[in-house]
């Protein structure tokens, strides 16, 4: 199989890669069972790039039920050395209004009952894996010298905060997060993030603001129907950031 030279895991409203030519699908087979998914790898801007819808396809999986070993092991072992984790999220910080794109340099996990490590296996390596910084620096300045390339703005930092989900957060757990120092709140950064670093695999986040969270925006009520129709305009950005930055 030919070098991959960027793996992308795509979230809501993102569950086909736009642009990649000569497609082959590929069912991997996990220690860690299924993956959301068949792995997509085909060709886009000059170079190699996988693509894998963390919910499925179809949007069958939700936050909680995605098996994220399965899709880091996947992607690695097909390849994969560098991995974008694109995540719908809530807009905590004033200026992530909807449709913001933040390349996220902190995070703070709040979700439970996860699986968390490929240390959750009887005889497996224990790696306690340094996580202080949890995205790969090199991987998001290359991302966010893409943005400006491509003429697009983004907001280069801020703290992700993980949630369960699937269910939408209190005005009060987003009140705390805010005290917490989140700027953003989303339901799939984690374990994602951390499994990539256990993994060895370069990792980086393109966080696109759905929405503002609950009491941070003028809504009374937040509307699904807003929410996919803030986050389509967002990820529509995508592939121009990320061609930039396989150019580059």
């Amino acid at each position: 199989m030919s070098t991959i030279d960027l793996a992308v895991i795509g979230g809501s409203g993102l569950y086909k890669f736009p642009g990649l030519e000569n497609v082959t699908r590929h069912t991997v087979d996990t220690p860690y069972g299924a993956a959301s998914g068949d792995v997509v790898i085909g060709d886009f801007a000059g170079r190699r790039v996988a693509f894998l819808a963390r919910h499925d396809e179809s949007h069958t999986l939700p936050p909680h039920r995605v098996n994220y070993r399965a899709n880091l092991w996947a992607l690695h072992s097909l390849g994969a050395r560098r991995v974008i984790g694109v995540n719908a999220v809530g807009g905590i910080r004033g200026d992530m209004g909807p449709r913001v794109i933040v390349v996220p340099d902190q995070l703070i996990d709040y979700t439970h009952g996860r699986f968390t490590s490929f240390c959750d296996v009887d005889g497996a390596e224990v790696k306690h894996i340094d996580f202080s910084e949890p995205y790969t620096e090199s991987l998001r300045q290359r991302l966010l010298a893409a943005a400006r390339e491509a003429n697009i703005g983004v907001i280069g930092s801020g703290c992700y905060g993980a949630t369960q989900g699937p269910r939408l957060e209190t005005r009060a757990e987003i009140a705390r997060m805010k005290r917490d120092g989140c700027d953003l709140v989303g339901m799939t950064g984690m374990p994602e993030a951390s499994l990539a670093r256990e993994l060895e695999l370069e990792y980086a986040c393109l966080a696109l603001v759905a929405n503002f969270a609950a009491g941070c925006g003028d809504e009374a009520e937040i509307s699904i129907d807003e929410i996919f129709a803030h986050l389509a305009a967002a990820t529509a950005e995508v592939p121009r950031i990320l061609a930039a930055m396989l150019k580059s």
